[in-house]
């Protein structure tokens, strides 16, 4: 008896999507562990630091009183004025429990707002290097994400000239991402003030700006998007717990919104998900209301890895690494090895290359600039121990010498 498995049709909009860069590279490095090799994983994107007491303390408390039902769908209306204090004290934003919406992680906040946003026809700009996640995100709306690139040279970060050029009249959103990933890049307040002052003559551009990395700051102030004149009712901002918290498996996010704006992102998100996990928005209170100090030491520890990070690369020959000033990332050009050959004769294209050539040849697991939009370079992330990361530098270090 034979049988066959029927052909499946898949979304048009599936088929189009590419899948996360970053989440392959864990894939792949973990399953070189599972193969004996010791493969040192600089590529992770969450804190190596458990989550702070406090946090977890409430999580248990939520457990033990019970207060594990479903909750209103745009999160609970304590954890909604939580949030509404934080932007007020810490980026002078004002908003009412209304314009919030609680998701399950920051990612889920910017997917609401892309697709609450963006219909079929629009474009998204998109400055690279980017987070893996947003060209797709853009894409799944119906959008075409426009990717506008920017330099070593100006530390990756977009100029008002080169927005001003990537503006149609079919954009519709320009994403921002400050403290970046994947290349550690703040944008100072003055240069936020001049992209606003472009955007001020495009009125139906909206912003999403990406703030997920705002704790996790060395030497840079950080400011909200939103709190630049005209800015606040055409700006989303997404913020959430997973990095300056280290919660990234609590999954606890949110959006700032106009009202309409954040009205319609609950909408798709009471058809999707519902609320997060009642047990998360409780630790997430906790979080908001806590002393800061467990964040300053996470974040003096990832300052104390970037200069070691930093100085190594910095070493390299032909390697140029502009200073990460947020974040946990490091984001190295390294074309000046591209055309080279590894001792097995392949020929070194890009950071793609590159990057399977180390994980293969020298167990050390980054994540490849293509993946970001910008070939020239790859991530490395150094929410690792030093001792990993010492490790992983020398392998690399090893692997460049050994091509030709």
């Amino acid at each position: 008896m034979s049988s066959s498995t029927p052909s499946v049709r898949f979304n048009s909009r599936v088929d189009a999507m590419q899948p996360s860069a970053t989440l392959a590279m864990k894939s792949r490095a973990e399953e070189r562990r599972r193969q004996g090799h010791p493969v040192v994983a600089l590529s992770a994107g969450e804190p190596d630091f458990d989550t702070p007491e406090p946090i977890a303390d409430a999580g248990v408390k939520a457990i033990r009183n019970g207060f594990t039902h479903y909750t209103e769908n745009p999160g609970t209306l304590e954890l909604r004025e939580a949030v509404c204090r934080k932007l007020d004290q810490d980026n002078d934003l004002s908003y009412t429990p209304e314009q919030v919406v609680c998701s399950n992680g920051a990612k889920q906040s910017l997917a609401l707002a892309i697709h609450a946003l963006c219909d079929e026809g629009d474009e998204v700009l998109v400055p690279a290097p980017y987070w893996v996640s947003y060209p797709e995100m853009a894409r799944f709306s119906g959008a075409e994400p426009v990717t506008v690139p920017t330099s070593v040279d100006d530390a990756y970060r977009l100029t008002p000239e080169a927005l001003e050029d990537a503006i149609t009249e079919r954009t519709r959103l320009l994403i921002l991402c400050t403290p970046s990933n994947p290349t550690g890049t703040v944008y100072p307040p003055d240069e936020l003030a001049a992209l606003a002052e472009v955007l001020r003559d495009h009125e139906q551009v909206y912003v999403v700006s990406d703030e997920i990395y705002e704790y996790v700051l060395y030497d840079a102030e950080h400011r909200a998007f939103a709190s630049f004149p005209e800015m606040k009712d055409r700006t989303v901002t997404v913020n959430g717990f997973s990095k300056g918290f280290a919660m990234t498996g609590w999954r606890l996010g949110y959006m700032a919104a106009p009202e309409p704006i954040a009205g319609a992102a609950a909408k798709i998100q009471g058809q999707f998900t519902s609320a997060p996990s009642s047990i998360t928005q409780k630790a997430g209170v906790a979080a908001l209301e806590m002393d800061m100090e467990p964040v300053h030491k996470m974040v003096a520890a990832f300052r104390r890895r970037r200069d070691v990070v930093l100085e190594r690369l910095r070493a390299i020959e032909g390697v140029q690494c502009p200073m990460p000033e947020g974040a946990f990332y490091a984001y190295p050009d390294v074309s000046d090895v591209f055309g080279a050959t590894t001792p097995d004769g392949s020929t070194i294209e890009d950071g793609g290359d590159l990057c399977f050539y180390l994980l293969e040849e020298h167990d050390v697991a980054l994540v490849p600039g293509p993946a970001f939009g910008e070939p020239d370079g790859l991530r490395l992330s150094y929410a690792s121990s030093m001792e990993d990361l010492e490790t992983g530098l020398e392998r690399i270090e090893a692997g460049l010498a050994a091509l030709r």
